[in-house]
């Protein structure tokens, strides 16, 4: 492995660290409020007072189930980042699958709608494609190099 491809690695681990460690505190904190404040954390482009409701309790716990996910994907999204620093090559796949997707379906659904701001929203769909990309340009670095 050279020296370029140890170094985007560590790149990849710290990213995929800052956005499991993000993800992680968001999902707590979505399941420790109110339903109308975890809307709220979650589409931060839109005016609080305009998701400000009485929701029936079943929607709060679809939030709280989101929550939950939030929670879990950070979760193993920060362990698979400490694991790309100890350059284990299966954890850029899990990280990618669990942190990509995860964000995939946010991109989607909030930031392209513009219900997202840009700082945490856009810049941590940010932050897991670059990881995402860093980590699978190792990869299949890697793999082409063992293959050789």
């Amino acid at each position: 492995m050279t020296s370029k491809h140890i170094a985007a690695l560590k790149i990849t681990a710290v990213l995929w660290v800052v956005w499991g460690l993000v993800h992680a505190f968001f999902g707590v904190a979505t399941m420790a409020v109110d339903t109308s404040t975890g809307f709220a954390y979650i589409a931060a482009g839109v005016p609080a007072e305009e998701l400000a409701a009485q929701y029936h309790p079943a929607v709060g716990n679809i939030l709280n189930q989101h929550g939950w996910n939030l929670l879990w994907f950070g979760t193993v999204t920060t362990i698979g980042g400490v694991l790309v620093w100890k350059r284990n090559m299966t954890a850029i796949w899990v990280s990618a699958m669990v942190g990509g997707l995860a964000d995939l379906g946010y991109f989607v659904f909030l930031d392209i709608p513009g219900y997202a701001t840009f700082f945490p929203g856009t810049t941590m769909t940010l932050i897991s494609g670059t990881a995402t990309l860093l980590g699978f340009w190792v990869l299949f670095a890697h793999r082409k190099t063992a293959a050789d």
